[in-house]
């Protein structure tokens, strides 16, 4: 028998190790729950966030509209773009937001981009959700609502429902059944953009949104 002969029967008789078993995440999750109530994951929340210099703002499903307007007249919004074709979006063409200019999404980016990059002012986007435990937001994109609005703009608002605050990145997953369908992007977004030189100098909007506005809805009456 060759040299060659001799390898190739050893590769033969090698049986591959069985891959391991897969961990048992809820197992490791479930002793870890919090079993918090919904004030209790938005005060986490908030504090993560706010630690990355994000901008915080309770308001209820009804007066949100009215928020937004004061909080785009404070930050001298001329042109606040979003889109139009979502619960959100028909709020505000319903209700307004004060003198600032509503600029909805409507054609292809190309159509969009000089405006998108050097004549709006904000861009408003709703949340999916949040993640109490290291303060981000979840933004799904979508046709109506593309990344580009929450990644462009020198402002971006985001609406959050409250209720749909998670403990954790895992029950995110669970809960809103990420395994059946992603969208084509899915965002995490902590906080403004930031980047740093050598010195680890920060230096906030060097590629997107200088100012993250996160407006946090509760229905009247809950206690938050």
């Amino acid at each position: 028998m060759s040299a060659r002969d001799r390898i190739l029967a050893k590769l033969r008789a090698h049986q591959p190790a069985p891959p391991p078993s897969l961990p048992d995440l809820d197992a490791h999750y479930a002793p870890r729950a919090r079993g918090e109530s919904i004030a209790e994951r938005l005060v986490r929340f908030r504090a993560g966030i706010e630690g990355f210099q994000a901008q915080v703002h309770l308001s209820t499903e009804a007066d949100w509209p009215a928020l937004l307007a004061q909080l785009c007249a404070q930050k001298q919004v001329g042109t606040l773009m979003y889109g139009a074709d979502t619960p959100a979006g028909r709020r505000l063409q319903t209700d307004g937001v004060g003198q600032t200019t509503l600029r909805p999404w409507v054609g292809q980016f190309e159509d969009l981009k000089a405006d998108l990059f050097h004549r709006v002012d904000a861009g408003f986007t709703q949340a999916r959700g949040a993640i109490a435990e290291t303060g981000s937001l979840i933004v799904w994109a979508s046709e109506a609502e593309p990344r580009t609005l929450s990644l462009v703009p020198p402002i971006h608002f985001a609406l959050l429902d409250a209720r749909t605050i998670h403990p954790t990145f895992f029950d995110a997953l669970r809960a809103e059944r990420w395994a059946a369908g992603l969208p084509t992007n899915a965002l995490l977004i902590s906080g403004p953009s930031k980047t740093a030189d050598i010195q680890q100098t920060l230096a906030y909007g060097a590629h997107g949104p200088k100012e993250l506005v996160v407006i946090v809805t509760h229905t009247e009456g809950e206690a938050l």
